[in-house]
């Protein structure tokens, strides 16, 4: 007869110990390496001028210099950049929204004549698109030129946002919506009253989506807008990144040691605006966390 083996419980519970602590530090690690870029941004802009642009911070601040922040908190364009964000983040966050639920609420009416093709339609420019210069010569024709609706109205639309609010939908109940015309209720009050109440996780990951895309754009900026004062904080951030940069060829030696300390300190600069832009988009993420991967995943899946 073959011998019976036999496995005790002990062994069996440490192994799954010893699995979920390895797993553990592998998730710790994963945390770390991602998190770790934004620490040093973060100790980068802190830290003495001289150490960094001799890039010798790498684990902790050296030095404590605050003079960068100042001098982006007191810099009236870098404000003024900020308010038209707000203008672009906020009213592209809305008009999001509201063309995707208006987008998707018809497509998933049953009896709609041509739903089906329509859908279909819709897929062919989500991943197809005419590229940069047709997109430049509509906006031009249009008028929208130089104008902020130039950046809002062009991004208003997303099919990809429409197709997951649609999923969302048709995964409500039939019979919420049978009641709700038994009751004498249009579409459009269905729509208000009944179903986007209930569509708080979905319009949350839309919301989130459009506030973190329009927040880090500046490339329509840069086609569409030459007018500085209409520039979002990200192009702000561009020009001061990118563009910025000190000629230190024949200077004397008194504009010489100048332009040296102005170069440390625009080095440093750069890692300070990074943080100041940054903070704010993260920071509205934990107002919708708890609907963001609910809506996500809802909207993703089809019974």
């Amino acid at each position: 007869m073959a011998a019976r083996v036999t496995r005790n419980p002990n062994t069996i519970k440490q192994g799954s110990v010893v699995v979920d602590v390895v797993l553990y530090a592998l998730a710790l690690a994963l945390c770390l390496i991602t998190l770790y870029p934004f620490y040093f941004v973060i100790i980068m802009s802190i830290s003495n001028p001289t150490e960094v642009a001799a890039m010798n911070v790498f684990w902790y601040p050296k030095g404590f210099f605050l003079d960068s922040y100042k001098l982006i908190v007191s810099d009236t364009k870098m404000w003024w950049a900020y308010s038209n964000t707000l203008i672009y983040v906020s009213a592209g966050t809305i008009l999001n929204c509201l063309t995707a639920v208006l987008g998707a609420y018809p497509l998933t009416v049953r009896n709609l004549m041509g739903r089906k093709w329509v859908v279909s339609y819709l897929l062919i420019p989500m991943y197809f698109g005419g590229g940069l210069i047709p997109s430049y010569l509509l906006v031009n024709k249009l008028g929208l030129y130089d104008t902020m609706f130039a950046v809002i109205i062009p991004g208003m639309v997303s099919i990809w946002n429409i197709i997951l609010v649609r999923t969302f939908f048709a995964n409500i109940p039939d019979g919420l919506k049978e009641s709700a015309f038994i009751d004498g209720a249009s579409h459009l009050q269905l729509l208000f009253r009944v179903i986007i109440p209930i569509s708080k996780p979905i319009l949350a990951v839309i919301a989130i989506y459009s506030v973190v895309g329009i927040w880090n754009s500046w490339f329509d900026a840069l086609v569409y807008l030459p007018n500085e004062k209409l520039h979002p904080l990200q192009m702000y951030l561009y020009r001061v990144v990118v563009q910025q940069s000190v000629d230190l060829k024949m200077l004397s030696m008194e504009d010489a040691k100048h332009a040296v300390a102005n170069m440390l300190s625009n080095i440093q600069l750069k890692y300070a605006i990074i943080v100041f832009t940054t903070l704010p988009v993260i920071f509205t993420y934990p107002f919708f966390q708890k609907y963001f991967i609910k809506g996500a995943l809802l909207g993703s899946l089809k019974e």
